[in-house]
């Protein structure tokens, strides 16, 4: 969403060899049921991962399709570790996973796979004009 997003996460990517990661630590903003990460929060950050280790490989795209698997509850206040990496490029179509692992005891919290579709020329020139330029 852009560090000009006054509501966005404000996520911070580094660029890994295996793709990229960020740090985040979920505000009681971010709940859905009292003191719990709302799954939709943890939805986002994960195709925040995965888009940006595609645009980590070059590649400007959209998520076309994502499937994510829940496997414990995150609490506000519990840092997390992101994990994106693109697993296969096709001509259009970019597959890619990601992962939230609680920082304290490296438990994995949830898991994504998606499917992100290339932009056209000018789309991809004018984001990296507005997301590139601001980092």
């Amino acid at each position: 969403c852009g560090a000009a997003n006054p509501h966005g996460l404000h996520l911070t990517f580094t660029t890994t060899d295996a793709g990229v990661s960020a740090t985040f630590t979920p505000l009681a903003v971010h709940q859905g049921y009292e003191h719990v990460v709302h799954g939709g929060i943890i939805s986002t950050l994960l195709d925040e991962v995965m888009a940006w280790a595609v645009a980590a490989a070059g590649i400007w795209a959209v998520t076309g399709e994502m499937q994510v698997r829940f496997r414990r509850p995150l609490l506000v206040g519990e840092s997390v570790t992101l994990r994106g990496s693109v697993t296969d490029i096709r001509s259009r179509a970019i597959s890619a996973s990601g992962q939230v692992i609680r920082e304290s005891d490296g438990e994995m919290i949830a898991t994504a796979t998606a499917m992100f579709v290339r932009v056209p020329a000018a789309t991809e020139a004018a984001w990296k004009e507005r997301y590139l330029a601001s980092s």
